[in-house]
């Protein structure tokens, strides 16, 4: 029997931790613990055995680390290590099944990590390279016999997608996503539980869910977010509760019995495979196992719902219409044709930002032009918007290779516009839905054109729905446009759309989606009829309008509908927009001459605007230190203080600091010219512990203090606790910065820093990293701890402004 054929059906378990365990069978710090695969064989396989032996259904190999970059200096290399770590889990289970005679299910699985580094925009990889580096870690981990793949301890979006879709496309083995979120239930990029399972499950994940970062008792607070949304089976796989420092080693606090206890708890709230994570042990396991063994599990159901994400949030079809944004689109638009020509990209980000400001849910993005390469184009504009801009996308072509550029670098479950009845538009457009998940906007239309009849399109309808299930999307990533035509050349052309409208949302069960303003194409004052066809689309069971956010009579219809079928509690949406101006003008669409000041593009993300804005200040004869001080710092701040409060996320800040650091570069040609340097307010040494090569939250921290005026000395990954007391001797350094995201690691991080005190350096030190808390903080004896990258800042402000730099 194979994992998909239990999968959702009965209890499932995984096994618990492996690093801890390493270090105590004589690990060394900063050693690679895959190597061991082939150093040490008879430990790991006796891990293995044990969690076997304690009841695991499943043994992960010791894979987790292995990737390009982290065996680019190894002998081995990753076909090697992969190969070699899940030889030894097939020989754990076969030397169990027959010293034991057990029966239990016994799989081998493929465990996969982070790559430990952010991707383009906000980091240094592309998807294109995450990709690869997955494809690899997957196809010797398939030829070696592997039964499925975990994807596990993922904190972004984007590389679990680049990790599935490289699982998906290079083996036929079922695929488990589980991710670390905080206590807020965000990822480190600013993802939630119910964006991230969207997505998830558009891809085609066989089970997802949470591991490491929090123990069961934080996971049971998260969980019903998840039990809300997700209509797969539920894994969970828990730290030993939070990690502390004894004896120089990192231990957990959450002994096997209470571990067990809470797991319980979390398999009666919905979990379907549970397990382990940092800290736990066979001993962890094998309790788990005697508690939850014989217990029935919740089994997943579809939840039904018509959801798409952008990185950071669902948007979810209901009774309550949708705002889609119509502008992004070249059609009857001249300067936006010509910007397409110039490749003004900027131009386009403002076009979703005045739509975003407006009201927008979900922004449509067209860009097609003849005489452009618009699959190169798709691709830029989806990841440009997407880096600046937190709605999801619809991606509107009919170029199929288009379609698969953007939708393959989409970071979230896109919707696509579209399909239609013609044989040749599902055939073409259907599989590429379904690969990426997509919600797809479907036209009732076929080869003998638009029916003229409520019937005719009805069976368009119902031909699309029965086409598309046969290639496995379900009617509830439908979305159906009943089409409108202008009522200047027939006049019954809105009633007919009307009733189809009604028919489809309330016969077919389909939610809807219509392009509003074709209805008035010809007419004068369009506006008006815009309108009033709007709110009766509404009336119909129209779920989603593709309108101009700006236009505000049509934003006024959509606020009113809203507070009148009792869809806006207490109608604070239509007080908050009566509030504005009443007579407020439609935002302007943007232009080359729509400049923004320097604060509004920093804060914005746009590097280019910030950079012309700087420029401009500049030629006013601005100084430079009023620039910084007056405009720059205080954008930073109001973008750090969103990210704080968890209003902006992490692309949004980085996008932020790339359009600070491109106003930066202004000011250095400007003072370079006048023959001045720019002041710093102090050096800092930042670097990643010994052993650790994951520099994602490093860079992060990295980024936002050069923007903030620090001359940030880099020391990369995988540093010496030497190296570091050198550097900050030599430079004469007051504050150091660590970082470390693995548990085997953080003791290095406590040696980097027992080693700056011994050698009576005068220097602070600030640490963080995924495993950190306060209190281990605290017993390895730093100065400060912070959560997140704006803390740092916060702090070396702190210090500067008490002259401590």
């Amino acid at each position: 029997m194979n994992f998909r054929d239990l999968l959702g059906k009965q209890i499932l378990f995984f096994d618990g931790g492996m690093g801890t365990l390493l270090q105590e069978r004589g690990l060394q710090t900063g050693e690679i613990p895959e190597t061991w695969n082939i150093l040490h064989p008879e430990v790991i396989k006796q891990i293995h055995k044990d969690y076997l032996l304690a009841g695991s259904n499943m043994v992960s190999a010791n894979t987790f680390g292995v990737n390009a970059f982290k065996c680019k200096n190894l002998a081995y290399s990753v076909e090697e290590l992969v190969t070699a770590g899940i030889r030894l889990t097939k020989e754990a289970i076969a030397e169990v099944k027959k010293e034991n005679a057990a029966e239990s299910p016994m799989f081998s699985v493929l465990d996969i990590g982070s790559i430990g580094k952010l991707l383009k925009p906000l980091g240094e990889i592309t998807f294109d390279q995450a990709y690869e580096t997955f494809r690899e870690i997957i196809i010797a981990g398939d030829k070696a016999g592997a039964d499925l793949i975990l994807i596990e301890t993922m904190s972004d979006s984007y590389e679990m997608k680049a990790a599935v879709l490289a699982a998906k496309e290079n083996s036929s083995l079922p695929v488990v996503v589980t991710m670390i979120f905080d206590e807020s239930g965000k990822l480190l990029t600013g993802g939630d539980v119910a964006s991230v399972t969207a997505m998830l499950e558009g891809l085609g994940a066989d089970a997802i869910g949470f591991n490491c970062g929090l123990g069961p008792e934080q996971m049971k607070k998260l969980l019903p977010q998840l039990t809300a949304c997700c209509s797969l089976p539920i894994v969970i796989n828990p730290n030993a509760g939070l990690p502390v420092v004894v004896n120089g080693q990192t231990v957990f606090d959450v002994e096997p019995d209470a571990f067990a206890e809470s797991v319980k708890m979390l398999v009666e709230m919905g979990a379907d495979v549970v397990g382990g994570c940092c800290g736990t042990t066979p001993a962890h396991i094998k309790r788990v196992v005697e508690l939850c063994g014989k217990m029935d599990i919740v089994p997943p159901t579809d939840k039904g719902l018509t959801v798409v994400s952008s990185y950071n949030h669902a948007v979810t079809f209901s009774r309550k219409p949708l705002i889609i944004g119509e502008r992004i689109n070249p059609t009857g638009k001249s300067k936006f044709k010509q910007a397409l020509r110039d490749h003004d990209m900027e131009y386009i980000y403002k076009e979703g930002l005045v739509q975003e400001e407006n009201g927008a849910h979900i922004l449509d993005v067209n860009v097609g032009l003849p005489e452009i390469d618009e699959p190169q184009l798709m691709e830029e504009a989806v990841t440009g918007i997407q880096a600046i801009i937190d709605l999801p996308l619809q991606i509107d072509t009919s170029d199929t290779d288009a379609m698969e550029r953007g939708l393959r670098y989409y970071n979230g479950k896109p919707m696509l516009n579209s399909v239609n009845g013609k044989k040749e538009s599902m055939e073409s457009v259907f599989p590429i839905a379904k690969k990426y998940g997509a919600v797809v906007v479907c036209l009732c239309l076929d080869e003998s054109g638009i029916p003229e009849t409520v019937e005719g399109r009805l069976r368009i309808a119902e031909k699309i729905m029965k086409t598309a299930a046969s290639y496995g999307i379900p009617k509830k990533n439908l979305v159906m446009d009943a089409l409108v035509l202008t009522i200047s050349t027939g006049q019954d052309n809105a009633t007919v759309t009307l009733e189809t409208l009604r028919r489809i949302r309330y016969e077919l069960g389909l939610h809807t989606v219509l392009g509003v303003s074709n209805i008035s194409f010809g007419l004068p004052e369009r506006s008006r009829i815009n309108t009033a066809f709007f709110t009766m689309a509404m009336n119909n069971g129209l779920s989603a309008g593709i309108v101009n956010p700006s236009s505000e009579p049509m934003m006024a219809a959509y606020y009113s509908f809203n507070a009148l079928i009792g869809e806006d509690d207490q109608c604070m949406e239509y007080i908050a927009k009566a509030s504005q101006t009443a007579d407020k003008p439609a935002a302007p669409a943007a232009s080359k001459s729509s400049t923004l000041t320097l604060d509004e593009a920093i804060i914005k993300g746009l590097s280019e605007s910030a950079y012309e804005a700087t420029v401009k200040l500049l030629e006013q004869n601005t100084d430079s230190l009023t620039i910084i001080n007056e405009k720059l710092i205080p954008a930073l701040d109001v973008v750090g203080k969103g990210f704080e409060e968890k209003k902006m996320f992490l692309p949004q800040l980085l996008m932020s600091a790339d359009a600070a650091k491109a106003s930066f570069a202004a000011i250095k040609t400007s003072l370079s010219k006048q023959g001045k340097n720019s002041e710093s307010k102090g050096k800092i040494v930042i670097a990643t512990v010994k052993g650790d090569i994951h520099d994602i939250g490093k860079n992060i921290v990295k980024t936002l203090l050069e923007n903030y005026g620090f001359e940030m000395i880099d020391l990369g990954k995988d540093v010496e606790p030497e190296v570091v007391l050198k550097t900050v001797q030599e430079q004469n350094v007051r504050l150091v910065g660590l970082s470390a995201l693995m548990t085997t690691t953080v003791v290095n991080m406590e040696a980097t820093i027992r080693l700056l005190r011994e050698s009576g350096t005068d220097c602070k030190v600030m640490v963080g990293g995924a495993v950190l808390t306060q209190e281990y903080a605290d017993m390895i004896g730093a100065d400060f701890y912070s959560r997140d990258a704006m803390g740092s800042v916060r702090y070396a402000n702190d210090l500067y402004d008490k002259g401590e730099l």
